[in-house]
């Protein structure tokens, strides 16, 4: 199954005999959740789920956004609607990081059908509804480990067996600048492959042949197994979803650099990537 929807395909589902639960992931990063945006506005039965307390525990030893709790995350999936035989559609107002943080989570969790929409809210066409729906609740149960998952000694593993992409900025990889996390710089023979360059300037996905040229030259071929961090999680799962669209499967460091350079113990390597 396709990762992602195009606005054209989730219009005519919406109108057929089984549409999908659709969830609103809008979200900023160290800002107010986007409720109310939300309630102004938003896809016909779309359901809001906030990021920060429904799809993150909270900051930590574990990083700035953990993986939530399975009781809360379960309950806020049901209370949107979402059943294992109903299929899921999630988007946000952005690049799609918030979107696909959702996406990688009810994948890991063992929903079998979640697509993301390609371009988000913007390249919606159709109407938007006001206020909040009353879904009738689901009754999904999250069974995590159905797709990969790091931790930090896996993916520092990884780093030196396979390959472990970082999805931040390049000048954040190189640790010219750091403005959220403690230090700068990257694991250890990670190679820099920031996720805004897998999106055209309309944030639409690149075609999934340009998206496996782009990995393969970063060294994903073959065998080789492929994991990716950012710096919380989030911008990672998006990776970890076009990845997905290329056809090359990857596991995802949740912690990522929020959880790597709170300890001290960990190696941290700074300048260009060695590629």
């Amino acid at each position: 199954m396709n990762a992602i929807i195009s606005a054209s395909e989730l219009e005519r589902n919406l109108v057929g005999p089984n549409p999908p639960v659709v969830l609103d992931i809008r979200w900023q990063l160290g800002g107010p959740n986007l409720r109310s945006a939300y309630e102004e506005g938003h896809i016909p039965g779309a359901v809001y789920v906030d990021l920060d307390s429904e799809l993150a525990a909270p900051p930590g030893a574990g990083g700035r956004h953990p993986l939530p709790d399975m009781e809360v995350f379960g309950a806020a999936m049901r209370a949107a609607g979402v059943s294992q035989d109903r299929a899921v559609v999630v988007y946000d107002g952005g690049l799609g990081w918030a979107a696909a943080r959702a996406w990688w989570l009810l994948r890991w969790t063992g929903h079998p059908s979640v697509r993301v929409l390609d371009g988000g809210l913007a390249a919606w066409g159709g109407p938007l509804e006001a206020g909040v729906p009353s879904p009738v609740a689901g009754a999904f149960v999250p069974s995590p480990g159905a797709l990969s998952l790091l931790d930090a000694d896996a993916a520092a593993s990884l780093a030196r067996t396979g390959l472990l992409l970082d999805a931040r900025a390049a000048e954040r990889y190189r640790g010219d600048v750091e403005p959220i996390d403690r230090i700068g710089g990257h694991i250890p023979g990670a190679v820099s492959a920031p996720t805004t360059q897998n999106v055209t300037e309309s944030g639409h996905f690149r075609p999934a042949a340009e998206l496996a040229d782009r990995f393969k030259s970063l060294g994903a071929a073959g065998s080789c197994e492929v994991g990716v961090y950012c710096g919380s999680g989030v911008s990672a799962a998006h990776e970890v979803l076009a990845l997905e669209v290329a056809g090359i499967p990857a596991a995802l460091y949740a912690g990522s650099w929020s959880e790597w350079s709170r300890d001290e113990s960990r190696p941290i390597a700074t300048g260009p990537d060695p590629q």
